[in-house]
């Protein structure tokens, strides 16, 4: 049994790949589902869309790898974080669509318990901020609005969880309502410094504790699979949510390590070891991983709009075709011209969380075309990233000259690479294993399972692509990244 199955249930689409012992990729499948927008600023998905299309793909990755059940040692899971379930134990039955994080209907709630003082108590205890982002309020929503279920909860009929609690409960049968502390980390409802739910922020959001999982190490036991879905049980051996998983995927095992993830939007998280940071420039401080009982912390910063600013360049301006087309494009750009673009296009992340801020763009000349719009977008990722950079720079004091590890669509572009490093005044270095996400939960599974080597023999493995060294000149990259300071001034302003 030297295999391990990773299952990545992201926010568009479900995926599973296998992996041999060596943790290379031996098949994979992935399958698409539907997306559900009830109401302006509601986003939701149907749970059992969820659950098939991960037991769909599961099936289908054991079958192209030509093996059997009997050959996989273990099965990780990583997933969208902050999505919120509420089912019933009895029937494993859910009482709503799962509300996504990217679901924005409680923020007058968040509003209110802002204007009543709440947030500096939250934030010290989750390390979080009070935004629609996280699972905490989307709950207490579905308690008000669902029929009967707050007096069910508090009777013990019910049982919340993220993503992976669901697929967990799934997986096993209904035997086990667990997590890890990653996603508990994201749910507003979990104190990070003491590893525990929190009874008093419970209380203000009025969430019966008995609906809560219990929270586990990243890499433990999480109960077996029903024999029936894969042909024989097959523990459960790791989760952790998205990011975390990347991070561990990316061997950032050591304080001061970062990375960086390109999809959609950019999520960096910091590992700042044993030390839980709370931020005074509006980052995120949340929980990297916790292994044999030891919890790992770091900064964490989301940027919104990242390869999305691309596929506006392909969809909404239809300059280019491909999303491969937006480099050789940006780089035919006029460089005397100082063009600006600030894709806030679904408003501002970290370190400004300005939802109410869009788009803009300054510097526009006659002679400006579809060239200094790519560079100008391409340039957007590097200048938050920055911002981000920063911000965790003025929060913790990081050893040594900082490397940024990046992976994700984006990072096929060697230009935006490059750019990144020169406008970070860092290097920038790009795995050989681009798949992080999935990589990071079969590393956890296999290393309860006891496949994978620790830590820090996992990191001696991590293999280079490419290192990108910064070399535009001090004096132009600080001008640069001046013009984009002043141009979300004024984006800000105009809001």
């Amino acid at each position: 049994m030297t295999h391990i199955l990773a299952i990545d249930q992201g926010t568009t689409s479900s995926r599973a790949i296998l992996f041999d012992g060596s943790l290379n990729v031996v098949s994979m499948a992935q399958e698409e589902f539907r997306q559900h927008f009830p109401a302006s600023g509601w986003v939701e998905h149907d749970p059992s869309d969820l659950w098939a299309t991960v037991a769909a793909t599961a099936r289908a990755a054991i079958e192209r790898a030509g093996i059997g059940a009997r050959d996989i040692a273990a099965i990780g899971i990583t997933n969208q974080r902050e999505t919120t379930l509420l089912w019933d134990r009895k029937t494993g039955r859910p009482l709503h669509n799962a509300i996504v994080w990217q679901d924005r209907r409680t923020a007058d709630l968040c509003e209110r318990l802002k204007a009543a003082g709440h947030e500096p108590m939250i934030s010290a205890r989750t390390g979080l901020l009070l935004d629609p982002y996280f699972s905490g309020t989307k709950l207490a929503w579905l308690l008000d609005h669902v029929e009967g279920a707050r007096a069910r909860a508090k009777a013990g009929e019910l049982a919340f969880g993220t993503v992976d609690s669901w697929l967990i409960w799934n997986l096993t049968g209904g035997q086990v309502h667990v997590t890890d502390a990653t996603n508990a980390a994201r749910t507003l409802l979990y104190n990070i410094a003491e590893n525990r739910w929190d009874a008093e922020i419970c209380g203000l959001l009025d969430i019966p504790m008995q609906l809560l999982p219990e929270v586990r190490d990243c890499a433990g036991d999480f109960g077996v699979t029903r024999a029936d879905l894969f042909g024989r049980e097959i523990p459960i051996l790791g989760v952790a949510g998205d990011q975390q998983a990347a991070t561990v995927g990316q061997a950032c095992f050591r304080p001061g390590m970062m990375k960086s993830t390109y999809g959609t939007g950019c999520f960096a998280l910091l590992n700042t070891g044993s030390d839980l940071v709370p931020s005074r420039n509006r980052l995120l401080t949340t929980i990297a991983y916790r292994l044999d009982g030891k919890t790992t912390y770091a900064l964490e910063g989301s940027i919104f709009i990242a390869g999305a600013v691309v596929q506006w360049l392909r969809d909404g301006l239809k300059i280019i075709r491909t999303a491969s087309e937006s480099q050789p494009l940006a780089q035919k750009a006029d460089e005397t011209q100082e063009v600006v673009m600030v894709p806030a296009f679904t408003g501002l992340g970290a370190p400004y969380w300005r939802p109410d801020c869009r788009g803009a763009i300054f510097g526009l000349t006659r002679n400006s075309g579809p060239a200094e719009f790519a560079r100008a977008a391409l340039e957007s990722v590097g200048y938050q990233t920055r911002d981000l950079l920063e911000a965790m720079r003025a929060d913790w004091t990081t050893p040594g000259q900082a490397v940024l590890r990046v992976d994700g669509g984006m990072t096929a572009s060697d230009w935006s690479m490059q750019f990144l490093a020169d406008i970070l005044g860092a290097p920038v270095d790009r795995p050989r294993v681009t798949e992080t996400t999935a990589l990071g939960a079969a590393y956890l599974a296999g290393l309860a399972a006891g496949v994978c080597p620790g830590p820090e023999q996992f990191a001696s493995q991590w293999a280079l692509d490419r290192r990108f060294e910064p070399r535009m000149d001090d004096s132009l990259r600080q001008a640069k990244y001046a013009r984009w300071k002043k141009a979300v001034a004024a984006t800000m302003e105009a809001a």
